[in-house]
């Protein structure tokens, strides 16, 4: 893979700144096919600030003393990996993994579905456009492969000119397309009945992909059948997976050490599986935003701006385990007195490691990615 050092300072100045009956489609991108993709999208908002803590930043405890873990995995000194994650801080210590903290898109406000828009079509405006980053990526990428969602319907991300399967488990309703749930949520804005209801109707949809559930059995059931297509003959070579139940107002602290920890079991499974496939996969992990820097009144955290995000592989290049400009958690430094901030965008970074898995020209993976 070429070397695209991204450390803690210069990442600003780089300018990042078949068993399951299943047809995939083939697309004929040029002559190597050994290189695998996986996007990993945590709808509902992570908390970077409790996934990747800044142990080091004197601010942090005075923010949020309930949700510093002692116990975390240290990374550098300065940062740690909450503690459910034990698979995933082994392969940090490997240089198998590598965190990219105080990261967003261009989107400053708190919506979901807004936030979530932008993270998958990389535009700067929600619903300005309707193809997604990963869709504009696939036809560059080289080598012969399909793509593939471990959901019922395509998401918005993976949607371009190429064709994408999905699966999903039998005899599952279809889930409603994005477009659908974005119009009737605009229409039941105004209605001061309907509009409460609806918004506990999109929190519930968030909470089906539970890859928490059963001690973290569901996620690594999650990443052992994603490696087993990926490995397959047959199977694709870029995946995306949707996990939710990441919006945590109230009770955080458990909820999250229970989600941190399937998310780690899905990683461990996929790894596992993928056995010396491994070295050609790259993992990218992103939210559409992060959480708010103190805790609320329910020991959560609300809608904030800067988040984390996570880059895994069996072959990245050498550097620093957490990349980050860090902007400090003082009142001063804060965003709108209340959120991390955002220092570099989180679609930059996630192109030009793409750029460097793929060996694709840097400007050009940026442009597919970062849509007008």
């Amino acid at each position: 893979m070429p070397d695209f050092p991204l450390t803690r300072r210069r990442l600003i100045a780089a300018g990042a700144l078949a068993g399951l009956g299943i047809t995939f489609p083939r697309i004929a991108m040029g002559a190597e096919q050994s290189k695998r993709l996986v996007f990993i999208i945590q709808r509902g908002a992570a908390d970077g600030l409790a996934m990747v803590q800044p142990h080091g930043d004197p601010a942090l405890r005075s923010l949020r003393a309930a949700l510093v873990d002692d116990d975390a995995h240290d990374l550098d000194g300065f940062f740690a990996l909450h503690p459910a994650m034990e698979q995933t801080a082994r392969m940090f210590a490997a240089g198998e993994a590598r965190a990219f903290h105080a990261v967003a898109t261009s989107y400053r406000e708190r919506s979901h579905f807004d936030g979530q828009n932008l993270l998958e079509t990389g535009a700067s405006a929600p619903y300005a456009i309707g193809t997604g980053w990963l869709g504009r990526l696939v036809p560059l990428l080289p080598g012969e492969g399909g793509a593939m969602a471990m959901s019922a319907t395509v998401p918005l991300a993976l949607r371009g000119e190429r064709p994408v399967a999905t699966y999903a488990p039998p005899n599952r309703i279809p889930d409603p397309s994005d477009e659908l749930l974005a119009q009737l949520g605009t229409l039941y804005a105004e209605d001061a009945q309907l509009a409460p209801l609806w918004e506990e109707g999109l929190r519930t949809r968030m909470l089906a992909s539970d890859i928490g559930a059963d001690n973290g059995r569901n996620g690594a059931a999650v990443g052992a059948l994603v490696a087993s297509l990926l490995t397959a003959a047959d199977g694709p070579r870029l995946a995306m997976i949707e996990t939710g139940n990441w919006d945590t107002h109230l009770g955080q602290a458990g909820r999250l050490r229970t989600q941190l920890g399937g998310l780690d079991a899905l990683l461990g499974g996929m790894r596992e599986g993928l056995g010396s496939v491994w070295a050609d996969t790259l993992v990218l992990i992103a939210t559409e935003f992060g959480r708010t820097a103190a805790i609320n009144g329910t020991m959560g955290t609300d809608h904030g701006t800067g988040a984390a995000a996570l880059m895994l592989g069996g072959a990245l290049p050498a550097g620093d385990p957490v990349v980050a400009d860090w902007p400090g958690l003082a009142p001063s430094q804060l965003y709108e007195n209340r959120d991390l901030r955002a220092t570099a965008n989180v679609l930059d970074i996630m192109a030009r490691g793409i750029a460097g898995h793929f060996a694709l020209d840097p400007e050009r993976a940026l442009a597919a990615v970062r849509a007008a």
